[in-house]
């Protein structure tokens, strides 16, 4: 039992065991890459031309940030002065912190490529990398916590970041909808660890035009990766701990090379292994990824490769609830009914080659190839409450799944005048291809309690060899794009259309037979306009459309194999940027409606349809050199508006909140120069698990505290940072996923770091 499947619980000795070698391999690694550094040459300056993201024109007026100690590098990061700008810029660059340092001045918008806050039609956060290290964020779940327009759908310590983003989930099946670098099929399938993340970034609303459809047709909006690469020369290890005994080692090298220092080289990984705070759980991450590039006057190009894996015994798993019953009371989020001999084994590998040429300073190519490969091992069961007093029942179940993805794209980029007018185009070409492999086998039904988890005899996966084609999809596209600023970018209007093709094949499950085939195509406009009467004040809207791929009748059907048209998602979007020199605010109104399939009256049609109209405001910044603030509020109104059962028309759709609030803060202590202390607090409002609106999961608000000290030893610098999340043990079910099931919360959770720089 202890060695079943290798997947036994690490004692102490060996946990420590291995933050060492992580920690040796990462002095190791910090050693080869400076003996070859310390020969270069010094150089005077880069022969690399100027690359801009472009920003907010800097104030005048703004004052010039205040430092306690020159010798430590404080969280007011301030806004860089940009560079002499060139005709066209290099879409792998980013934005430049806002003042705070936890959010950027822009984000990627797809085919539109990197653009500032203030200039972007749409709405979009990218967060930086500093925010998610004094966070201590592992996932990307945990670096979008204090976001309001997302939520995430998965628990802690279960194998998979889902979210809720505007009310419609994002990365809810086995395909992956993690944009990396602006493209899909590359990042890990289900989950993100931040070890290689420079920035996070999370574009809202539907946009097919501009990123393409997801794979999963999720339309709620982006999740997009910006991978670290060399910059200044970066030498950073990190040892960290995490309740109730995880530990875990982190290293983080950079170095440029050359006379012009055009080559570059980014190495960072973590190990972590041990116990977490909920009952019978430990995990195991392992997370390795280089990044390689050159940069030349006219050609660039960068190699990314990312390989991970992440190991649960007993993973936290979400709930489904018996028809015609109330939830219960949520548990301690420590309780745990997964049982201790249950699994669950992912490993990833990724790789981007990405390259630009300037064919002159108004035209650039770019190509890019890539692909991924996820390979899931598991054993575990979908627990049901079956009655009030929280019994359960749940069949584990062997699964066994390969997913291959490959991506191309290339285009050019083009800026030039027409008369007063200045136009930025882009046209882009791209396929994406996915195939999955599947093997199910299931156990026998375990029985258990919410309130007090019992363990059932062991049992062990019945794996099966060989993994029948499940199904494989391939989308390709064209698009193009043109913004278009007059009045020296007081005016821009983006017009823009992609054709998207769908081409789907689905096979019987364990066989591998062909059932069903899908051949369709759809074309989706993206119109934006953005008027700034003054520097620091935008106005804009945006009409921009999704698109996800239609059902295939069910069995149950008589219309079974019939593929629907794609289901097109709409957004309208208006909204006011003010940018009040320290600190950003951004209010905005959307609506967004979507249809979907549903069997009635014995047959398979797309007569469903789901709207969820919204408000958002969002703050960030500096209300003072020592105080900053990031955070906001989303009031959304989901409304099930079509759908065949007349009695649910008007009901609120499964997962969509009437509120999502967060705000969190930081303090610079005035009486002790080098400590900061940082509070968050997060509410998310009633969530009806079922269309008929007879069950629910009551609003929650959780507290999450930390601090950290920035200090020199041996005059290196080192950060100590110490993280409560949900202070007060508040217990709580905290999302629900679009198929109804639930999650329970986070417990008391405390996370422990050192960081130094050497």
């Amino acid at each position: 039992m202890k060695d079943l499947l290798g997947m036994r619980r690490r004692g102490g000795v060996g946990t420590v065991a291995r933050v060492a070698v992580a920690l040796l391999g990462g002095v190791a690694l910090l050693t080869w890459f400076e003996l070859p550094a310390r020969s270069q040459t010094s150089q005077g300056g880069s022969s690399l031309p100027p690359v801009t993201v472009e920003a907010p024109a800097k104030q005048s007026a703004r004052r010039a940030p205040t430092r306690r100690n020159d010798a430590r590098v404080r969280s007011t990061a301030r806004r860089v002065p940009q560079a002499p700008a060139v005709a066209v810029r290099s879409q792998s660059a980013v934005a430049p912190p806002f003042a705070g340092g936890q959010v950027a001045e822009g984000a990627r918008l797809g085919l539109l490529g990197n653009t500032s806050t203030m200039k972007s039609p749409f709405s979009a956060t990218s967060y930086t990398d500093k925010f998610v290290r004094d966070q201590q964020a592992a996932t990307g779940a945990d670096a979008l916590i204090l976001d309001p327009s997302v939520r995430s759908s998965h628990p802690t310590g279960g194998v998979v970041d889902s979210f809720n983003i505007r009310g419609f989930p994002i990365n809810e099946g086995n395909n992956g909808e993690f944009a990396f670098e602006g493209l899909y099929g590359i990042a890990p399938t289900y989950r993100i660890f931040t070890d290689y993340v420079e920035r996070i970034e999370v574009l809202k609303g539907p946009s097919a035009a501009l990123s393409g459809m997801a794979p999963n047709g999720g339309v709620g909006g982006v999740i997009n990766v910006v991978p670290k690469r060399a910059e200044e020369d970066l030498t950073r290890l990190t040892a960290s701990y995490g309740s109730t005994a995880r530990f875990g080692g982190h290293w983080d090298v950079a170095r440029r090379y050359g006379d012009g220092k055009e080559w570059g080289v980014r190495a960072s990984g973590s190990v972590r292994d041990g116990n977490t705070p909920i009952d019978r759980q430990s995990e195991t991450t392992g997370v390795g990824s280089l990044a390689l590039d050159y940069r030349g006057e006219r050609f660039r190009s960068w190699l990314y490769l990312i390989a991970q894996t992440d190991r649960f015994d007993a993973p936290s798993r979400p709930f489904l609830m018996a028809t015609g019953l109330q939830v219960p009371k949520a548990p301690d989020g420590r309780l745990n009914v997964t049982q201790p001999w249950e699994w669950s084994r992912i490993t990833d590998q990724s790789a981007l080659l990405r390259t630009e040429y300037d064919v002159s300073d108004q035209v650039t190519l770019f190509a890019d190839v890539g692909g991924s490969k996820t390979n899931v091992e598991r054993f575990f069961g979908l627990p049901t409450i079956v009655n009030n007093s929280g019994d359960t029942t749940s069949t584990p179940q062997y699964f066994g799944l390969s997913i291959d993805r490959t991506t191309y794209d290339g285009g050019v980029r083009a800026r030039f005048d027409t008369g007063f007018v200045h136009h930025a185009l882009a046209v882009q070409a791209s396929v994406y291809h996915d195939a999955l492999y599947r093997r199910l086998t299931n156990g026998t039904l375990v029985t258990s309690n919410i309130y007090n988890p019992s363990v059932a005899p062991t049992q062990f996966a019945n794996e099966i060899s060989g993994r029948p084609r499940l199904s494989d999809s391939e989308l390709t596209g064209l698009s193009i794009a043109d913004t278009l600023s007059v009045l020296d970018e007081r005016v821009l209007l983006t017009l823009g259309v992609r054709r998207q093709g769908i081409e789907a094949n689905n096979y019987l499950s364990n066989v591998g037979t062909l059932t069903s085939s899908y051949d369709k195509s759809a074309v989706t406009p993206v119109v934006g306009l953005v008027v700034r009467p003054v520097d620091n004040v935008s106005l804009y809207a945006n009409y921009v459309e999704g698109l996800a791929r239609g059902d295939v009748a069910p069995q149950t059907a008589s219309n079974f194999g019939e593929v629907l048209q794609p289901y097109v998602a709409k957004q309208y979007e208006a909204g006011i940027k003010v940018d009040f020199g320290r600190v950003a605010t951004t209010f905005s109104a959307f609506e967004i409606s979507k249809a979907s399939g549903e069997l009635s009256a014995g047959r398979f049609a797309a007569t469903a349809e789901q709207r969820v109209r919204g408000l958002e405001f969002n703050v960030f910044g500096e209300l003072r050199p020592d105080v900053r603030i990031l955070g906001g509020v989303s009031l959304l109104d989901g409304t099930l508006t079509k759908t065949a059962v007349a009695a649910n028309v008007g009901n609120t759709p499964i997962g969509v909140p009437n509120v999502q609030a967060n705000i969190g803060a930081e303090w610079d202590l005035p009486w002790m120069r080098d400590l900061t202390v940082n509070g968050a607090v997060i509410y998310t409002g009633r969530q009806f698990i079922d269309s008929a609106n007879k069950q629910s999961i009551p609003e929650w608000t959780r507290l999450d505290l930390g601090a950290r000290y920035i200090t020199a030893i041996n005059g290196k610098k080192t950060v100590f940072r110490a993280n409560i999340q949900n202070v007060t043990g508040e217990s709580y079910w905290s999302s629900v996923a679009s198929f109804g099931t639930f999650f329970l919360g986070a417990p008391r959770t405390y996370l422990l770091s050192m960081t130094v720089d050497m």
